[in-house]
């Protein structure tokens, strides 16, 4: 189940930063655009980008959020990527997180996919 304040930091506006396993083992980490799917968390991306390769090999993830209105306390997910989303489904959620930040449709010109992380563990602040 998603704390509260994790929730509120990933279904609003903020910038993700998530890190993810390269094939050398060391760390990856891209900003990106983040959302909710029940107690599960949402992010788009090429089939064939970076981040996918790494998370089809090894699927841990780690992400950060410092909200906007107070980056003093970052939330901190650990977990690991658990379904693709492909087709119409994907592009219903990638459409919904691309209103979310840019108030428009996602567009169509590239592939994407949707991620669907499971939390393991959750922060609230710095500990």
């Amino acid at each position: 189940m998603l704390d509260n304040d994790v929730r509120r930091a990933i279904t609003g506006t903020n910038m993700a930063h998530l890190a993810t396993v390269l094939p050398d083992g060391s760390p990856h980490s891209i900003p990106l655009w983040v959302d909710t799917e029940g107690e599960r968390i949402v992010f788009l991306t090429g089939p064939q980008s970076r981040k996918a390769r790494n998370l089809q090999r090894d699927p841990r993830v780690a992400l950060s959020v410092a909200p906007a209105d107070n980056p003093y306390e970052p939330v901190i997910v650990r977990g690991r990527v658990v379904e693709w989303i492909e087709g119409d489904a994907a592009w219903a959620i990638i459409d919904r997180i691309a209103m979310k930040y840019i108030g428009q449709p996602y567009s169509r010109e590239q592939d994407r996919v949707v991620g669907v992380i499971e939390p393991e563990r959750q922060t609230v602040g710095v500990r």
